[in-house]
């Protein structure tokens, strides 16, 4: 494939680590692993509550931890140092990072643009955040992967407000997303605004090549660095990198027109925030701000990114979106769908412009300064009342390019909105799909045909008051994936009761609307007035709904 004009292969950005020093990489990587600088690892050092702590920015408790490490004497001093380095931004002493690390020592850490001296004292300091990172290996042990991951420091690790190009490291949005995307093989995936290159380490584990693309070149630095620090995790030959992955530096979908995707992943800079007249890049935080009013950024990449998927391609991003007074939270985002692609959003939750601002202007630290708080705070406040906006929503978003072969005039054959708040199960992605297989499943099947069983984690609840001869409530829960629950009429629930594999669907109705209906013979049922039909119709119809929400699923053949 010829090499696009937006390629980006500097290894030697300013303010970014090198990656064009490969003997300092591997040592880095082995130094690294040999401390056991893994999850794991660090979890040991610390301990339970101090690792929890820490991830929610806390780092006293981590300090303390650290500290309490090395005074134990049990040779976990150079581990501490590196924990206490780059996860708590405290400065090192030269001679302790030599001793931790003593295949790169300091000045190969300096080298690499990973620290810095602090004036007049022989400490170093931490110029980038380099944490590990990683996830468990599949039931038949593939898929695991030890990885570290460079990032700018967090607002809790430095003084002031985060610079405009803020290169984001592992937060709940990236690892939310990691936990929705459908694993599956594809030859060529799309990681739209990779940042650090996070959504980029896992597609490299189930597809051949991934182009990273993002509009900030220390962001695609950093990427590079990242993924050259794990080549042998990550299955990329250093020497020949472009086999596998190819950095894009430009704007949303300019890096890659005219090309397709089987699989498209994104984290896109999708905060709402105010724009001021004259305002340039350089003023927006690049990590966050797509810099179009509003919910721009989302509805043109919802519009747009099937343009670049393949026949039966797929997207997966989180957004934010508008919600306007008098509307319903999912008017917007219905009319971002172009015809004929499938669709699924789920809001996760909806808060007041209030909280938004709250939100936005803590996440950069911009808090610190009371007036510059103020300022910025009534700022978000008047641009959201320009559009008349009284909620901003936050959800998952799945689409999909029609099949080779299928018709992009006709209405979207999956098309879910709906509003789920309270807890799932993660990684809630294997689910989503298993959904989307399920619906696929319902288009290429009569339901008056197939058998069907009660899912293994399915459960039934029946409420009644006491002394009453049937029950007032009957409902079906979900104990994995959406966790969802479903109010059943007596007819579904004994319907349900029914699906043990041995009699079709068809069968299974039929015998219930000869029980509600009356036989031909003289049976006692309903009787007059009962229009066996449209009960037929209505039943089968709820039961395609359990079906594609995972209650009830196909009998294996």
């Amino acid at each position: 494939m010829p090499r696009s004009p937006y390629e980006f292969t500097a290894g030697n950005t300013p303010d970014a680590p090198r990656s064009d020093a490969p003997e300092l990489l591997t040592a880095l990587a082995a130094d690294l692993r040999r401390l056991d600088y893994t999850l794991d690892g660090v979890a040991r050092l610390l301990g339970p509550t101090a690792s929890a702590a820490l991830n929610r920015d806390q780092v006293i408790p981590a300090m303390l931890a650290a500290e309490k490490a090395v005074r134990a004497d049990n040779g976990a001093a150079p581990l501490a140092a590196v924990v206490r380095l780059w996860l708590l931004a405290e400065p090192q002493e030269r001679d302790t990072l030599d001793d931790a690390l003593p295949g790169l020592r300091a000045d190969g850490l300096q080298a690499l643009g990973l620290v810095q001296p602090v004036p007049g004292t022989s400490l170093l300091t931490a110029r980038a955040d380099l944490r590990p990172y990683g996830w468990d290996a599949n039931e038949d042990g593939s898929g695991g992967a030890e990885l570290w991951v460079a990032s700018d420091l967090a607002a809790h690790q430095q003084a002031g407000v985060l610079r405009h190009d803020h290169v984001l490291g592992i937060g709940q949005a990236s690892t939310t997303l990691v936990q929705t995307t459908i694993r599956r093989y594809t030859a060529r995936a799309l990681d739209l605004g990779t940042g650090c290159g996070i959504q980029a380490f896992h597609l490299l584990h189930h597809c051949e090549h991934v182009t990273a693309t993002d509009i900030s070149e220390r962001a695609l630095a950093y990427a590079r660095f990242n993924i050259l620090l794990n080549a042998e995790a990550l299955s990329v030959d250093p020497e020949r990198l472009d086999e596998r992955v190819s950095l894009r530096l430009g704007s949303l979908l300019e890096p890659v027109a005219g090309e397709e995707f089987g699989l498209v992943v994104s984290n896109p800079p999708f905060v709402i925030t105010p724009r001021s007249a004259g305002e340039d890049a350089a003023d927006q935080f690049t990590y966050r701000d797509g810099g179009l009013p509003g919910d721009g950024i989302v509805s043109a990449l919802v519009a747009d990114l099937p343009g670049v998927l393949a026949p039966g391609g797929t997207a997966q991003m989180l957004g934010n979106w508008e919600v306007p007074a008098g509307t319903e939270w999912q008017e917007r985002p219905q009319s971002w769908v172009r015809p004929g692609v499938d669709a699924w959003f789920i809001q996760r939750e909806q808060v007041s412009p209030e909280q938004y601002a709250e939100t936005w202007l803590q996440d950069a630290s911009e808090s610190r300064d009371r007036a510059h708080y103020r300022d910025a705070y009534a700022a978000y406040l008047a641009d959201f009342a320009s559009r008349n906006v009284e909620g901003v929503g936050f959800g998952m978003v799945w689409l999909r390019r029609p099949a080779a072969g299928a018709q992009a005039s006709v209405p979207a054959a999956l098309s879910r909105f709906e509003e789920i708040t309270y807890p799932i199960e993660q990684p809630i992605g294997p689910h989503l799909g298993a959904a989307v297989e399920r619906h696929d499943w319902l288009a290429a099947h009569s339901l008056e045909d197939v058998h069907l069983l009660v899912a293994d984690d399915v459960t039934e609840e029946r409420h009644q008051r006491p002394g009453a001869e049937h029950p007032g409530v009957i409902l079906l829960r979900q104990g994995a994936g959406l966790r969802r629950t479903n109010l059943l009429s007596t007819e579904l629930a004994g319907f349900v009761s029914a699906c043990d594999g041995d009699l079709t669907a068809g069968q299974i109705a039929g015998a219930l609307e000869a029980l509600l209906g009356g036989a031909s013979d003289g049976g006692t049922g309903p009787g007059e007035g009962f229009d066996g039909g449209s009960f037929r119709h209505a039943l089968l119809t709820d039961v395609a709904n359990l079906v594609r929400d995972g209650f009830l699923i196909p009998a294996r053949e």
